[in-house]
């Protein structure tokens, strides 16, 4: 199957995105002098369960829910390291929200894949091709891990693109292609067939795919029962009906930048800080929220990561007001030119702007700030974004210090130009 810049992602809507070995990556990330080394993330003791491996240590034959005893037996050079589920979580909230700066149609798995429907996002990012190519990148630049993505027309045969492109792959499956791929593929690939379904398969003689799709149906539904029968006949014939279905509600709306290179110039970070607080308002206006808590968030060069927060006393959606306490915030860390890789502006505790008390204030005038920002907003629409924008962001030595955009990037969209924005 293509999985270049010729594939032919037409009508493929679905999106799997996989971190390769997802607790183990981590570790080796906290810890570089194990990389290329077979690591086991787990419990240690008599009872201990490998929960992930690198796939040096998978090489060996090892694999996830394998007892530790019998992995250290088939690996005995591997490293073992506890888990940190803080840490995993903490990872996961990144790059789920990176999906959702691409499309609000996010259904999470587990903490490390999930399924995008990218079809509303084809003319703001380009193909779904592009937008996993730039998943991929993001993922690697922003929390130094890979991941695998598959792209297909429907949620089963995407699922099983990613698997099979792993580690560290994109594949796509193009909808003339969607029998071909699935037919060579063995029956276990089909999702509901645990071992015992495997051997009634077996038993009739089949083996693959392609062998279940040319059983007439009623022959399965008296072999498994009407209900397994005809769904894994359905889904051999590349049929699968069901539709992303985000299941976690906005809480937050903001917008992160990775830096093309470590940063340790304040002025650069509080331009960035503005462009995101500005970025970040404008999200606010457009989903018809108003903030009561912002936050900033801080990573350095060695991934350490910072977060502080501060409640207003009246919610906002003002790009400036936003701003001042960002900056307030980051200078309250006293870092002294410290090397930071990312930071983050967001905008917590929404609610929405009818239902949200008006401040008063004697002697204002009668046209402010937000009266300013939202005419930007209307420019902004008509004319492009950045039509309009704070005169510090147009200082032409800025201009170096933006991310780039790495190959296979969208055009139009840079790493960290969406960030982690949380509402399209």
């Amino acid at each position: 199957m293509p999985a270049g810049p010729d594939a032919d992602d037409a009508g493929c809507r679905f999106l799997h995105v996989d971190m390769d070995a997802f607790f183990a990556s981590v570790e080796v990330r906290r810890r570089p002098e194990l990389r290329g080394k077979p690591v086991l993330v787990g419990g240690d003791g008599n009872r201990g369960v490998v929960t992930s491996a690198t796939y040096e240590a998978r090489a060996c034959g090892v694999h996830s829910a394998m007892p530790m005893g019998r992995a250290k037996r088939l690996c005995p050079h591997a490293v073992v390291v506890p888990g940190d589920m803080r840490l995993y979580a903490e990872v996961s909230k990144g790059i789920m929200a990176l999906f959702r700066s691409i499309t609000p149609l996010v259904e999470p798995l587990s903490l490390d894949e999930a399924f995008l429907d990218v079809a509303g996002a084809r003319r703001r990012l380009g193909g779904p091709w592009e937008i996993a190519t730039w998943i991929r990148a993001r993922v690697e630049d922003e929390q130094g891990i890979t991941c695998s993505v598959g792209v297909a027309s429907t949620k089963f045969v995407a699922k099983l693109a990613s698997t099979r492109c792993k580690p560290d792959g994109l594949l796509v499956v193009p909808v003339d292609g969607v029998i071909r791929f699935l037919h060579a593929l063995p029956v276990a690939a089909l999702w509901g067939v645990g071992v015992r379904t495997e051997e009634q398969l077996t038993q009739l003689g089949l083996r693959s795919v392609g062998q279940v799709a040319n059983t007439p149906l009623p022959t399965l539904q008296r072999a498994l029962g009407p209900a397994l029968g005809a769904h894994l006949h359905a889904l051999s014939w590349g049929k699968d009906q069901r539709v992303v279905v985000p299941h976690e509600p906005e809480k937050s709306i903001g917008s992160e930048e990775t830096f093309s290179s470590d940063v340790d110039d304040p002025a650069v970070v509080s331009r960035e800080l503005l462009r995101l607080s500005e970025r970040t308002a404008g999200r606010l206006r457009s989903a018809g929220a108003l903030s009561r808590t912002v936050s900033i968030k801080v990573r350095f060069h060695d991934f350490t990561t910072l977060t502080r927060s501060r409640t207003l006393r009246v919610s906002t959606d003002v790009g400036q007001e936003i701003f001042e306490v960002a900056s307030q915030l980051y200078d309250a860390l006293g870092l002294d030119r410290a090397r930071i890789r990312l930071v983050g502006v967001r905008a917590e505790g929404l609610v929405p702007t009818a239902e949200a008390p008006v401040q008063l204030l004697l002697g204002a005038r009668e046209h402010g700030r937000r009266d300013a920002e939202q005419a930007a907003d209307r420019a902004a629409r008509r004319f492009g974004t950045g039509a309009v924008r704070p005169a510090t962001l147009l200082d032409p030595r800025s201009v170096s210090t933006r991310p780039a955009r790495p190959a296979g990037t969208p055009e139009g969209m840079r790493p960290g130009g969406n960030g982690a924005d949380r509402r399209q």
